[in-house]
């Protein structure tokens, strides 16, 4: 019998959500306020490792990899990473998630290395409050990413908002105006608590549920998702190109529909972003040879996922920031 990564919940994970780097360059007030700090000394996963890790995922029923970060574009063999994924037999999706730092240049070669998938972080529209939230007066660019990642061909191009209490809630007409003839589909994500912004999230942390009642009453209508999407609930309106989703995982429930896994970008394998340690897959991503053992050891590990992520309770696990296993 072929092994399949169904949990005891029989919950089926589909998505792997892989980490290539810890590292950013930007200081997200709710992620990395005093910006990026090594704290090992080891390599980030090799492409050969890489490769090897999705390879075994796939024969176990992955279609979709979210290459993530830190930020992903600033290793320099990204694209090799790219290319060599999507050529993977059994991958749907490669996507990633990125700043939009270098994407105006790079838009291109990613999309023609077989990327097909994009979610571009900007917390907001007006350039001032972006800068106050990601520490770089660099709006403009960022915009003009954007744009560059609708002409390479990506369809639909996804927007990040992480949702702050009175930072960028004040934003959503504008944000929703602006999708009116735009393909884009805003993603608007609750602000979650980790171990080093207890603060902060006291302080910002806003439901997305009146987002949701707001959409529904306007005549939105919520559609179904395929069984890789991610978590965001996507609504769509007759009078406008783009969707908008929302990630709301302090909702009842919200864990019942999961189905991604995460790998970081030291090899660890974590069954949820608020979870544990970790269990380690590094020795076996060498050689093809190991990847038998590596599947079982993956199969293994589901035995230990928890129905919950317990946020609701105040319990965020061991993640000290979301850039350090790739949110």
């Amino acid at each position: 019998m072929q092994q399949q990564l169904v949990d005891n919940f029989n919950r089926k994970f589909e998505y792997l959500r892989l980490s290539i780097t810890d590292e950013c360059n930007f200081k997200c007030n709710y992620c990395l306020p005093d910006g990026y700090q090594r704290t090992h000394k080891k390599q980030f996963l090799s492409e050969n490792e890489i490769k090897n890790l999705v390879s075994a995922f796939t024969e176990l029923g992955t279609k979709k990899v979210r290459i993530t970060g830190g930020e992903p574009s600033l290793r320099k063999d990204f694209a090799a990473i790219i290319s060599s994924i999507s050529r993977i037999p059994g991958i749907a999706k490669v996507a990633t998630t990125t700043n939009g730092f270098s994407l105006e240049k790079n838009a291109q070669d990613w999309f023609d290395a077989g990327l097909n998938g994009i979610n571009i972080s900007v917390d907001s529209l007006d350039p001032k409050t972006f800068h106050l939230i990601t520490g770089k007066n660099i709006f403009q660019k960022v915009m003009d990413g954007v744009s560059a990642a609708s002409a390479a061909g990506f369809q639909p191009v996804k927007i990040n908002s992480v949702l702050m209490k009175g930072l960028n809630d004040t934003n959503l007409d504008l944000f929703i105006q602006w999708i009116k003839k735009q393909p884009i589909q805003l993603r608007f994500i609750e602000l979650m608590q980790t171990e080093d912004n207890g603060k902060f999230f006291n302080k910002y942390h806003i439901s997305g549920q009146a987002i949701k009642d707001k959409l529904l009453k306007s005549g939105w209508i919520q559609k179904k998702p395929l069984s890789h999407d991610g978590p965001a609930q996507v609504f769509t309106h007759r009078d406008y190109q783009g969707e908008v989703g929302l990630i709301m995982p302090y909702s009842k429930n919200f864990c019942d529909s999961c189905n991604r896994l995460r790998v970081s970008s030291l090899g660890r394998l974590h069954l949820c972003l608020f979870g544990e340690e970790g269990i380690d897959l590094r020795d076996l991503l060498t050689s093809p040879a190991d990847k038998e053992k590596l599947k079982t050891r993956i199969v293994a590990a589901l035995a230990d996922k928890k129905i919950s992520h317990y946020l609701a309770l105040g319990k965020m696990g061991s993640t000290p920031h979301l850039a350090s296993i790739g949110g």
